[in-house]
């Protein structure tokens, strides 16, 4: 009996096929991002050390909206969280980092600003009394054209600031 090349590659493509769909069981949790025992987290509103006090609303809200589900716990008030979030706004820049010059003494085009917003912020096991993840200096820029509203890069560095601090927490574990 002669096989043929068809019923030899359809026997590859089989076990190939078996091995990927086992592999997709395997996972990895060596020391992982919240402790198991932290189910809930509260989050304060930043104290702001800037003149621009929406920040601290805007961020609170990204926070809210992003954080526990990106950590996989749920919200919680204060009195009854697992763990908190807190820190304070330090600085807020607008700077022009793309810009064109004229010449003939008139003053260089501006092409596009950039927002950068440093937070200080720590993450506070409750139940065990420890410091799970802080940084003094979490940093998140935005860009936008010039002419065009400031917010959209503002919105932008928050969401930047608050992926560093998902980031920033899960590779302490």
């Amino acid at each position: 009996m002669r096989t043929t090349g068809l019923g030899s590659l359809r026997f590859v493509a089989v076990i190939l096929m078996g091995i990927a769909l086992s592999s997709c069981n395997y996972s990895f949790r060596a020391g992982s991002f919240p402790p198991p025992h932290i189910r809930s987290i509260a989050i304060e509103p930043f104290d702001n050390d800037t003149n621009r006090f929406e920040l601290s609303a805007e961020l609170y809200d990204q926070l809210l909206r992003n954080l526990p589900g990106a950590l996989g716990i749920r919200t919680a008030g204060a009195d009854v969280a697992d763990a908190i979030v807190r820190g304070s706004i330090v600085r807020y820049d607008v700077v022009a980092p793309n810009y064109t010059s004229v010449g003939g003494g008139q003053a260089p085009q501006v092409l596009q600003r950039q927002v950068s917003i440093t937070v200080r912020v720590e993450i506070v096991d409750l139940v065990e009394d420890v410091i799970l993840w802080e940084s003094s200096s979490v940093l998140g820029q935005g860009e936008f054209a010039e002419g065009s509203p400031e917010d959209g890069g503002r919105r932008e560095a928050i969401e930047i600031l608050v992926q560093r601090i998902v980031d920033g927490a899960q590779s302490n574990w």
